[in-house]
């Protein structure tokens, strides 16, 4: 079927740029006067007449209907108004945030799904993501997944049946940065009335996946929009009926599985969202940086701003080019061994980064994917999906400057085999 209005989650476009969208709701103030909005830490709200309760429950009454609110793990006002600069920035209708990012990714494909659905996804995810889809929702929810490349859009199409509501990818796959065709995956999920959902969360305001066709799109607010690596977070965006839909009193996901995001949590990560594409732009300078300077040495390297990567062109048809390519980089040390070096040269030898997980912080963090947040993938996954033992997953950090982190990269690369010793 072709008719957007017979689907809810179906897009609806919200023209312009993201930060000037974010701008125009900079007008929450204080409950006192304050240029930064008061957290609101109550669990329950008060009504003023009796009457208006039944209303909430009924669904007939709420923040945009009335401006009122029934209990926190319904709607906050806090959490409310960060569910909106984030739908700002994406271009949606709302949006709304949970406790992290898998309850968002979690929320969202239960809002479109029943037993016996059937999603299409991408064979190369985050860990998480993919373990939920491979093994959680078919013992829980008796939800199938049919795993294919989703850079094959005939792949994609021969794997979608009567049966899928869902099409599910990454804007950048995780780890190995592909690129997929995210207006052409539009296309075929539409033609089967599917949702078209997208995780943003390598890409935010790099890549705006409703503007190519999105219907969902959901994020870890843990990595680079919250920033500092101190918080755990998520949140879905959509139309406003959808958003509506997750927090339903009877079905909806987030509100009857409950993963509530705490309103200091929402306060602390709104405040840093105005600052997004500053860091942005810094992240994506130095990604960019250091991986022509790798590939210039020889070193095995992926990143979506070389012109050798296959979907490099791709990427500049989807992206703001203000906002470069994003901040994430992988090199690969041929070995696990050998990986798990030179991380160990970077962070105890060098001071270059940190071995973690996640990414989006401030300071650069590595992390050796196969054997850490790709992990829950079986062996036969992770060589469809090309991720190879020593891949090593980088998120290039902004502390020191460039020409020390570069340095100090250098020297390791050499301690560790992977570049021959400057003279």
């Amino acid at each position: 079927m072709s008719d957007s209005g017979l689907n809810p989650n179906r897009r609806k476009r919200t023209p312009g740029d993201p930060v000037e969208r974010l701008a125009e709701l900079r007008h929450e103030f204080g409950e006192h006067g304050g240029v930064n909005m008061s957290i609101e830490a109550s669990t329950t709200f008060t009504v003023l007449e009796a009457g208006t309760m039944p209303e909430i429950f009924q669904g007939r009454l709420g923040p945009d209907e009335g401006g009122c609110f029934l209990y926190g793990r319904h709607f906050n006002p806090t959490v409310f108004v960060l569910g909106r600069q984030l739908a700002a920035l994406e271009g949606a209708e709302a949006g709304y945030c949970a406790s992290s990012g898998l309850a968002a990714i979690s929320a969202a494909l239960l809002g479109c799904l029943e037993h016996g659905d059937h999603i299409v996804a991408s064979d190369t995810l985050y860990g998480g993501t993919w373990a939920m889809l491979a093994e959680f929702l078919p013992a829980k929810c008796g939800i199938t997944t049919t795993f294919v490349d989703v850079t094959d859009l005939d792949a994609v199409r021969s794997a979608m049946t009567s049966r899928t509501k869902v099409l599910y990818c990454e804007s950048l796959t995780n780890p190995t940065l592909r690129v997929p065709d995210l207006s052409e995956l539009s296309t075929i999920a539409h033609e089967q009335d599917s949702t078209f959902i997208v995780d943003n969360t390598f890409t935010p305001l790099v890549i705006t996946p409703i503007d190519h066709g999105a219907d969902v799109v959901v994020h870890s607010l843990t990595k680079f929009i919250n920033g500092a690596s101190d918080f755990i977070a998520g949140a879905v965006v959509g139309t406003g009926e959808f958003i509506g839909s997750l927090m339903d009193l009877h079905v909806g996901p987030l509100m009857i599985l409950g993963p509530t995001m705490d309103p200091q949590v929402a306060h602390s990560i709104g405040l840093r969202v105005p600052h997004l594409p500053i860091r942005m732009v810094e992240h994506s300078r130095r990604a960019m940086e250091f991986a022509t300077r790798l590939q210039a040495l020889g070193v095995r390297t992926v990143y979506p701003g070389l012109s050798d990567h296959p979907d490099h062109e791709r990427f500049k048809t989807l992206a703001r080019s203000e906002y470069g390519f994003g901040g994430l980089i992988t090199i690969d040390a041929g070995t696990r061994e050998r990986a798990e070096r030179l991380m160990e040269d970077l962070q105890n030898i060098e001071g270059f980064g940190f071995m973690a997980v996640s990414l989006g912080y401030f300071d650069t963090l590595m992390s050796c994917s196969a054997s850490s947040t790709s992990s829950e993938m079986d062996d036969d996954s992770l060589d469809a999906a090309g991720i190879s033992p020593g891949l090593v997953r980088m998120s290039i950090g902004f502390t020191g400057s460039l020409e020390q982190r570069w340095n100090q990269f250098e020297r390791a690369l050499e301690r560790c085999g992977l570049i021959e010793a400057s003279s």
